[in-house]
């Protein structure tokens, strides 16, 4: 089976677009969102909508922060997303808000873990950002495999069977996750990426070759930059899909 792996969309239906569109046209089986399909872009009741139908075919949905964020006030974010937040509040319906509410933060699958953030405690939000954090969600499962989102930012972890830990920033070849290693694979953002390349990016699991590939797909950055404007969010919004970060 090939799973597709997407995370932080972000209300952003251009990229998340394209994506799906590409992993259809590659032969992928199964869809797993791993989160954060609001908050920051303008199309927040289209992606929920989208991700709807997509768990109504069999894909898996997460609970992100963002998500988390437009039913409850129970943390605070900083300043230009709590403006996206309180906005992306008035675009959700009641079915669309109650989809986001069932979600779960964390799902289990055989040796696959999948979360929005760390595994370690995944309704704090913890950012899986260096050898430090993946240490921490790899002492809280016994998943030979981790997935999550959360940075934005594309990065890889594995831990040998006496614990050493390291980790890198992905290219765009196959990797293979070979055993007896455990691994932590952080997916980069289909909505918003922030590792100075702009194009999507989404992952693909190869259960059959243990191979797991990181793919950047080009989409339509200005038309999903001038809605963000034209919906009266801030600009900054906008401005940083152009450059990725």
């Amino acid at each position: 089976m090939r799973i597709a792996l997407f995370t932080d969309i972000h209300g952003n239906r251009e990229a998340l677009s394209a994506c799906l569109t590409h992993a259809r046209d590659n032969a992928v089986d199964r869809h797993v969102f791993l989160g954060d399909y609001v908050g920051y872009g303008a199309d927040p009741g289209w992606v929920v909508d989208t991700i709807m139908d997509e768990v109504e075919r069999g894909a898996v949905a997460l609970l992100g922060n963002h998500d988390a964020a437009t039913f409850s006030d129970s943390f605070r974010m900083n300043e230009l997303a709590q403006i996206a937040i309180e906005w992306t509040r008035t675009q959700l319906d009641a079915a669309q808000r109650a989809f986001l509410e069932r979600r779960p933060l964390i799902l289990e699958e055989g040796e696959r873990l999948y979360v929005h953030a760390s595994a370690d405690d995944p309704g704090r939000w913890h950012y899986v950002t260096d050898a430090y954090g993946a240490s921490r969600s790899f002492a809280a499962t016994q998943a030979r495999l981790t997935f999550c989102g959360h940075t934005h930012v594309p990065a890889l972890f594995h831990a040998s069977v006496t614990g050493k830990l390291s980790g890198f920033q992905p290219n765009w070849r196959a990797i293979p996750l070979t055993q007896p290693r455990r691994w932590l694979a952080v997916i980069g953002s289909v909505g918003q990426p922030r590792d100075d390349n702009p194009a999507a990016c989404y992952a693909v699991l190869d259960e059959a070759r243990n191979e797991l590939t990181y793919i950047r797909v080009a989409y339509d950055i200005d038309k999903a930059a001038r809605k963000i404007r034209d919906a009266g969010l801030p600009v900054a919004l906008a401005d940083r899909l152009q450059w990725g970060y």
